[in-house]
């Protein structure tokens, strides 16, 4: 479960030990309450979905909760977050050329959520 808050808040550490701190007063971390508008964040749920296999979901509520505007700090998350798209090196290796190509797109696509689900496909697709 920490890892989930590390992934989905990095490089931002002062809000990940936030997020912990509110999710841990009983002594035991739980997620975010649907209710907690302040501590509920997108990425919190995209990693938790995508861990479990849940790419489809996770890409829907990635683009849909993204703005135009992050699109460049959302590629930065995916790269801090290799090891959601593979376990071996290989994997790693070939999900920064996905995520690199869809940096690149980025600047030349009329629809920055089409580059960013396509990016997404491609890096769920790694075998």
């Amino acid at each position: 479960m920490l890892d989930t808050y590390v992934k989905a808040t990095y490089p931002d550490l002062r809000k990940c030990l936030n997020l912990v701190q509110m999710n841990s007063q009983s002594g035991t971390l739980s997620p975010p309450s649907a209710t907690d508008k302040a501590a509920k964040d997108w990425k919190l749920d995209c990693v938790d979905m995508f861990k479990r296999g849940q790419i489809r979901q996770a890409r829907t509520l990635l683009c849909q909760s993204s703005t135009p505007e992050e699109a460049e700090d959302v590629f930065r998350w995916m790269y801090d977050n290799l090891d959601l798209w593979g376990k071996t090196d290989e994997q790693k290796d070939q999900a920064v050329v996905i995520i690199r190509n869809g940096i690149v797109n980025h600047n030349s696509v009329a629809d920055v959520e089409i580059n960013l689900s396509a990016t997404l496909i491609e890096l769920a697709n790694i075998q």
